[in-house]
């Protein structure tokens, strides 16, 4: 039994950047959402930042801080300097924050205990889980902000260059190594 229309994120013709929709003289004749990030975006005020879910800053069986509700915060915030808030899911930018969290986790856990682990039955050498887990968390998070990203994209007139908040999870990341 098959499903109708194209999955969420895959299949389809993907949609048009609002720059080729004004460029091509908006032939479908619909209201375009323009979002400018010279002027305007950064002077909005007054929206509040949906507060995170707890799961996002959880205590870890570590005892550590999940780091998760940070990332969120760094996202929507950037989202919202951009007038981009509103077009992204709460939810959307949890699921980003808490994949971007778990991969920092592994890694750290990773660069804790090396590459390599004891095969429970044979006791030979193999891949540490958590380098399987971290490629899993990553691909997840580079898909997840390539969905924010796309939203972003589509709905701005002009390219935005610069830091985003992919950019601070590298950075999170490579202190996490250093262990501070």
């Amino acid at each position: 039994m098959g499903t109708r229309g194209p999955k969420a994120g895959s299949g389809g013709r993907p949609k048009k950047p609002i720059t080729e929709k004004i460029a091509d003289g908006n032939p479908g004749k619909r209201k375009l959402t323009v979002i400018d990030f010279k002027d305007s975006a950064a002077d909005l005020k007054g929206q509040d930042m949906p507060k995170p879910s707890e799961f996002l800053s959880a205590k870890q069986k570590d005892g550590s801080q999940l780091c998760a509700a940070e990332i969120y915060k760094n996202t929507w915030e950037w989202l919202f300097v951009r007038g981009c808030a509103t077009l992204i899911s709460p939810q959307l930018i949890e699921r980003y924050a808490m994949a971007s969290a778990r991969w920092i986790q592994c890694e750290s856990v990773t660069s804790e205990l090396g590459f390599l682990a004891k095969h429970p039955t044979t006791g030979a050498a193999i891949q540490s889980p958590y380098v399987a887990i971290a490629d899993k968390y990553m691909t997840q998070a580079n898909r997840l902000w390539s969905e924010i990203y796309g939203i972003v994209r589509e709905n701005c007139t002009s390219e935005y260059t610069g830091a985003s908040p992919q950019d601070d999870v590298m950075e999170r990341l490579l202190r996490a190594r250093k262990g501070k």
